[in-house]
């Protein structure tokens, strides 16, 4: 019973990451693999997720539609963890942590040609140590890889027009770190883990060296059984995306994209085992919209979401299923005011307990 219950509370995440800080998170956490039960345990997810995000020019710039500015894109990870004994753990991580596809590709829109790019991968190990039933603590190395490439028509006009930069993959080494505290008997745990930022260095169309950060972040998760056969769980995440910018010397006056606020994002569900095989959850979602003037190439400012999952427990195998819906919150750009925009994400993830 409680496997299954646990398994709820992470379903929640199946179909998350279509408005995540910025525009560009797509996955959060990696560290909650540690705590899947079994001696081994393999899953692979993946997500599609179709967004809307469509605005109008604002005065003084010639009114007009823009368009829908975002594009479908699928999500994957790939994770595996293996108990040593009873007291060490260790797991391994592949997936897309940040990415982005933004194009005004509707004629008229004053930001027409204008597009931008994120691909990212990355690798994390991870290590958990057992000091009791009740407490453990964990970290981890991740190696990152963020490449991009973007065409902006410059509304300044002291850069070129249109400006266009290409950047191959960088890899570079975060870590993280957190605590747990569970008491099993009722499938209750409280995480807090903590992860680094990772700075990026790539170089403009000058030769010119400049520094691309994703931010550092803490994440709060916490699940427990509430009555039998029913799990309450909810997380609490901060990024510090004011610490992002995309900044090449040779584009000016401003930067390409940057973070104008911090972000909290906060999740709350229930999931509920129905039989032996079957379970479901529920869950919300809420990211505040902070008010502030977003990039040209973002267009979002805040969310709330919807998400179901179902939940199949076979024999040495569960199947996930979710499907959220993402009513994203209104934004202002310098050109352009973004509203009644929203996204579907449906996802699947499979995993092997052996």
């Amino acid at each position: 019973m409680k496997s299954t219950l646990v398994s709820a509370a992470c379903a929640a995440t199946v179909a998350a990451g279509a408005a995540h800080a910025g525009g560009i998170e797509r996955r959060g956490d990696p560290s909650q693999i540690l705590f899947e039960e079994g001696n081994q345990y393999l899953e692979f997810s993946v997500v599609h997720v179709a967004p809307n995000v469509s605005g109008t020019n604002t005065t003084p710039f010639p009114v007009g539609p823009t368009g829908n500015i975002t594009e479908s894109y699928q999500n994957w990870a790939f994770g595996y963890k293996h108990e040593l004994n009873d007291k060490i753990t260790l797991a391994f991580v592949l997936d897309e942590p940040v990415g982005a596809d933004v194009t005004y590709d509707t004629a008229g829109a004053f930001f027409a040609g204008s597009s931008a790019s994120v691909d990212s991968i990355a690798a994390t190990a991870l290590m958990k140590y057992q000091f009791t039933d009740r407490i453990s603590a964990y970290g981890g190395l991740k190696l990152q890889g963020l490449s991009g490439a973007i065409t902006v028509q410059s509304v300044a006009g002291t850069a070129p027009n249109p400006y266009t930069l290409n950047v191959d993959k960088d890899y570079q080494l975060g870590y993280l770190v957190g605590a747990a505290y569970e008491v099993p008997e009722i499938a209750m745990r409280v995480a807090l883990t903590y992860e680094s930022e990772i700075e990026h260095e790539f170089r403009d169309n000058t030769g010119a060296p400049f520094k691309v950060k994703t931010p550092q972040s803490v994440t709060l998760h916490a699940q427990s059984g509430i009555a039998a056969n029913t799990l309450l769980f909810g997380s609490i995440r901060w990024r510090e995306w004011t610490e992002f910018a995309v900044s090449p010397s040779d584009f000016a006056p401003a930067p390409i994209a940057s973070g104008t606020s911090d972000v909290w994002t906060y999740t709350l569900g229930v999931g509920r085992k129905f039989s032996d095989k079957w379970s479901g959850a529920f869950s919300l979602g809420y990211e505040k919209d902070n008010g502030d003037v977003v990039g040209n190439l973002s267009g979002t400012d805040g969310y709330w979401s919807y998400g179901v999952a179902a939940i199949y427990q076979g024999e040495g195998y569960k199947i996930t299923t979710g499907v959220r819906y993402i009513d994203i919150g209104s934004a202002n750009t310098s050109v352009a005011s973004f509203s009644d925009n929203d996204a579907v994400a449906v996802g699947m993830k499979v995993g092997w307990t052996f």
